[in-house]
C-alpha cells in the first residue's frame, strides 16, 4: 500500500490507529496527499502537577500530523522517521481546552528528506502551538 492508502484506511476505520494514538487519545480525522489532520481531547491523564497539559502531549499530536502529511506522499515500500522537529507553544493548554485539532502540511518531499509544518488549534480556532519537522525517507 502507498502511504496515502494506508492512512485512508486508518482514517475510515478499516485499520486500527497505532497504539501511541490510542494511548494519547488521538484520531486521524482527515487525510489527503500532503495534508493530515489529527484530533485529540485534553484529559487529566495528560496534565502536569500545575494543571496544564504536558508539552509532550501536544508535541506528539503535532509530530503525528506532520509525519502523517509526509507519509501520505510516499509510495509502496517507502518508510520515514523523524530526524528533528521544533515546536513553539503559543498559549497554555489545560483540561478545559477540550478538543485540539492539529493540521500538518508538507512543505517539500524529496528522495531522502521530507519537511512539513503543523499547527494545533483549539475549538475556537486559536493557535495553541505550531511546529516544523524534518523526516528521513528510506526503503522499507
Amino acid at each position: 500500500m502507498t502511504g496515502l492508502e494506508y492512512l485512508e484506511r486508518v482514517a475510515d476505520g478499516r485499520i486500527g490507529h497505532p497504539s501511541m494514538a490510542n494511548t494519547l487519545g488521538f484520531r486521524l480525522t482527515d487525510i489527503e496527499e500532503g495534508r493530515a489532520v489529527i484530533t485529540g481531547v485534553t484529559s487529566d491523564a495528560y496534565c502536569n502537577p500545575n494543571g496544564t497539559v504536558h508539552a509532550a502531549w501536544v508535541t506528539a499530536l503535532l509530530d503525528s500530523c506532520m509525519g502523517s502529511s509526509v507519509h501520505s506522499t510516499l509510495g509502496k515500500d517507502v518508510g520515514f522517521t523523524t530526524i528533528e522537529f521544533k515546536i513553539d507553544f503559543v498559549r497554555p493548554i489545560t483540561v478545559d481546552t477540550g478538543e485540539v485539532v492539529a493540521e500538518g502540511k508538507v512543505v517539500n518531499v524529496g528522495k531522502r528528506v521530507g519537511i512539513a509544518d503543523g499547527i494545533a488549534r483549539d475549538s475556537a480556532g486559536r493557535v495553541l502551538a505550531r511546529g516544523t519537522t524534518t523526516c528521513l525517507i528510506f526503503a522499507a
